[in-house]
């Protein structure tokens, strides 16, 4: 089965951290953490909607001006995710800024901004023609650690302590749906972007009756049209499957509860991105960082019996001896809770 999404690390372990998730068949990608971004292309970052900030120390923020100046002058809506206090965070980030000509640009980038604490969360629009002040109060919402639904996905998220609040983030795909090639070679369909379409309408619960147009346009720019019942369609080139789990994990100190909570946000996850910064043995630097040990790490991921650990967010100190980082949680991981 080929998976919807596709997670990668931005950066290498000793690198700001920081995960970016396309998704198959689509022009769209979520991104969790807004540190050092020049690894993403242009092409990338355009296709960015949601950004999930765990917290904004520098490591985890300083991309949010690359992000904002690549997406200037262009029409496009941006939804950001963040811990308390994220709306002064992401507000000195755009006072910072001279403004006094961007009310005249042709197009229009808009900025949603959700603000997360235990209880609520409170969202805030930002827009470039009212040269980014907020008109209106925050929408206030009840927060139940869900952060974003949609009909394929859905991210959750807890709050974690790392002397200040920090987002641990889930993605969870409702089932995923697998487009079968021999089926697109025998109805002579190409691949194209008219498959996500076809799988909105499929998460979206259509009627299998409804009529559904398959439309492309080839490299010489010649166009093709054909016509199926969805349900049809279906029946012959998608393989449904349950969906993936993909979870999020960084800068926490690992108390228990920290690490009670983590295990509850990764359970059953299919892929675990987690930081390991310290070994064992040198657990009391890890405390007084706030930070998890390679061997936490491990023994977090046996707990929620996830399936496949990568680890990141490896301290300097540990150049040249990243395998250490490596077996410590591996050992915890294989040998279970």
């Amino acid at each position: 089965m080929r998976p919807s999404f596709h997670p990668r690390l931005v950066n290498d372990p000793f690198s700001d951290p920081g995960l970016f998730i396309p998704f198959l068949f689509e022009r769209r990608a979520l991104l969790f953490d807004l540190g050092d971004l020049s690894n993403l292309s242009a092409r990338d970052l355009l296709k960015v909607s949601h950004v999930f900030v765990t917290h904004t120390h520098m490591d985890h923020f300083i991309g949010f001006d690359i992000l904002l100046r690549l997406l200037l002058g262009r029409d496009k809506e941006i939804y950001l995710f963040g811990p308390s206090p994220f709306f002064q965070k992401v507000e000195a980030k755009l006072s910072a800024y001279t403004w006094n000509l961007i009310e005249n640009y042709e197009n229009i980038l808009s900025i949603n901004v959700t603000e997360i604490t235990k209880a609520k969360c409170f969202m805030q629009r930002y827009e470039s023609r009212n040269r980014f002040r907020h008109a209106e109060a925050a929408q206030e919402f009840t927060f139940d650690g869900n952060l974003l639904s949609e009909p394929s996905f859905s991210v959750d998220a807890a709050l974690f302590d790392h002397k200040v609040e920090c987002l641990g983030l889930s993605l969870r795909e409702n089932f995923s749906i697998n487009i079968i090639k021999e089926g697109l070679r025998e109805l002579e369909l190409p691949v194209g972007p008219w498959l996500a379409e076809f799988k909105r309408a499929i998460y979206e619960g259509c009627d299998p009756d409804q009529e559904f147009q398959v439309f492309w346009q080839d490299k010489d720019k010649k166009t093709g049209e054909r016509y199926f019942a969805l349900g049809e369609l279906k029946e012959k080139i998608a393989r449904i499957s349950p969906g993936q789990k993909i979870t999020y994990i960084t800068d926490i100190i690992g108390s228990p509860e920290n690490i009670a909570k983590a295990v509850n946000l990764s359970m059953d996850s299919n892929h675990l991105f987690i930081e390991a910064p310290f070994l064992d043995n040198e657990s009391d630097m890890a405390r007084k960082k706030y930070h998890l040990t390679a061997k936490e790490a491990g023994l977090i991921a046996a707990r929620a019996r996830v399936k496949e650990l990568t680890l990141f967010h490896f301290s300097p100190r540990y150049f040249n001896r990243e395998k250490e980082l490596f077996q410590e949680a591996m050992a915890a991981f294989r040998a279970g809770a």
